[in-house]
């Protein structure tokens, strides 16, 4: 079904069924073995759902995908015809449709030989993209893997940039394709041999740490002479997913692993952010750092900058986080994940909870979340704008209310296409439904489903060798004030 006319009857029969769900579904989901212990679905019918729905979403990156074997930026699924991709792409894109592959072959949706053949199409046209600095552009031509210099959709000029978190997606990606087919690793390792994270690195400078963080750029645009035109800013906020570029530097030796401490749990005392932070400085590896938090609710979190799902979760679907920081991460992403809910259901009382940037539903493209767990005073704001994808992150920390939630979007709206998952937002103050699916966030489904059904299938190049060495001391040293 393409979309479902809003009723307001239906919509409240869901919201109630959602909102009930907090108390009836939680004590069936949650294991007795401690306070972080994960929750876990009990039920062989949730387990095939959640395969179906994998089914569709990975049908979608199929549909995405070009005959150059990139993954496209999106497509229009509202009609009933074969959806056209759009022409451009993004490393991230092109790495979420390379661990969608390795996950559907995982979950056995395609055979291994038909995983096999399609990463092989996607390494080659990845070694054929334009490329500087070891890395990647933002943007390409999905189709013919041309460097984008104006906008395909109103022609605007484009100039290329070397974006620090998008490249770590691609790098994210090709590191799953090598292990899960190991006749691709000479040709992955070539491909990152040049990839060297201090290009975005600024060292630290106790002299002058505004001027020299120990952080990393946003990115570069580097048609002016040496290293190129560098960002405004820096990436300065720990819990924000470009911290899985600086995971990468870290485990492959590029950055240091001071590196870590100098990211910032919440702003400084003082500071202008969303609410003045409490906390304590402490002293790790020789590293003063602020170790602050917010309080949300009564309860005691890590801030991400803007106050969306994404930030926060997206990156654990990858690196073990709270396994291997459970005091520390697995509780900040526990509160996080409850923080999205309760604004939902309980402070804006939408009947439905999830927010994270997606496409707006009347059309175009925004960052979504709650404010008040999000660093940036003017941070992003739900608007009634509920986004699936979040629902598929809270996986590990509320898997049944997830389920609820997505049903009860399913039922009140028909976000859910069987033919290509679940469409990208619904507004549900109106019953608007978005017309498009993304890579990106298609990505963060398929790869959600997949650490569920299938623990550690996407997880073990960040489990192995530098990650295991340089990045889990770390967390396991880390000591969130919650």
């Amino acid at each position: 079904m393409n979309r479902r006319s809003f009723l307001t009857a239906a919509a409240t029969t869901a919201a109630a069924t959602c909102a009930t769900s907090l108390t009836a579904t939680t004590a069936t989901a949650t294991t007795a073995t401690g306070a972080n212990a994960a929750p876990v679905l009990r039920t062989d019918a949730e387990r095939r759902l959640l395969r179906d729905w994998f089914v569709a979403t990975h049908r979608s990156m199929e549909a995405m995908t070009t005959e150059l074997g990139l993954a496209a930026d999106k497509i229009d699924v509202s009609g009933s015809g074969t959806p056209v991709p759009s022409a451009q792409t993004s490393p991230t894109n092109i790495g979420c449709g390379l661990w969608s592959t390795v996950a559907a072959a995982g979950l056995g949706v395609i055979s291994a030989a038909t995983m096999r053949r399609r990463l092989a199409r996607t390494v080659a046209a990845v070694e054929r993209l334009e490329r500087a600095h070891g890395f990647w552009f933002n943007w390409y031509d999905a189709h013919d893997g041309s460097l984008l210099t104006t906008w395909p959709e109103t022609g605007d000029p484009v100039r290329p940039f070397l974006s620090s978190v998008d490249n770590a997606w691609l790098v994210t990606g090709l590191r799953i394709a090598a292990h899960a087919d190991p006749g691709l690793r000479p040709r992955v390792a070539a491909l990152l041999a040049d990839a060297d994270w201090s290009y975005y690195y600024t060292p630290y400078d106790p002299a002058d740490p505004v001027a020299g963080p120990g952080q990393l750029r946003g990115g570069f645009w580097p048609d002016k002479p040496g290293k190129g035109e560098p960002t405004g800013h820096h990436y300065g906020a720990l819990n924000t997913e470009p911290r899985m570029a600086s995971y990468l530097g870290i485990a492959d030796g590029s950055l240091p692993t001071d590196h870590y401490w100098h990211l910032m749990r919440t702003l400084l005392p003082g500071a202008g952010q969303e609410q003045e932070p409490q906390g304590e400085y402490v002293e790790i590896d020789g590293v003063r750092v602020w170790e602050g938090h917010y309080t949300y609710r009564s309860r005691k979190l890590v801030p991400t900058w803007g106050g969306s799902m994404f930030e926060a979760l997206m990156v654990p679907l990858f690196v073990p986080e709270s396994e291997w920081s459970p005091r520390s991460w697995g509780t900040t992403h526990r509160r996080y994940v409850r923080s999205q809910i309760e604004h939902g259901l309980i402070e804006e009382d939408y009947g439905y909870w999830g927010f994270s940037p997606a496409s707006i539903p009347a059309g175009g493209y925004r960052e979504y979340g709650v404010d008040g767990i999000g660093m940036q005073e003017e941070g992003y704001n739900s608007l009634g704008v509920v986004t699936p994808h979040a629902s598929f992150l809270a996986l590990p920390q509320a898997p049944a209310e997830a389920l609820t939630n997505l049903r009860a979007l399913d039922r009140a709206f028909g976000a859910y296409d069987d033919r290509y998952g679940f469409r990208d937002s619904v507004d549900v103050t109106t019953g608007r439904v978005s017309d498009f699916v993304l890579a990106l966030d298609q990505g963060m489904i398929t790869a959600a489903i997949a650490q569920h059904l299938h623990p550690g299938l996407l997880q073990t190049p960040f489990r192995t060798a530098g990650f295991h060495t340089r990045v889990r001391p770390l967390l396991g040293k880390e000591r969130f004030s919650l």
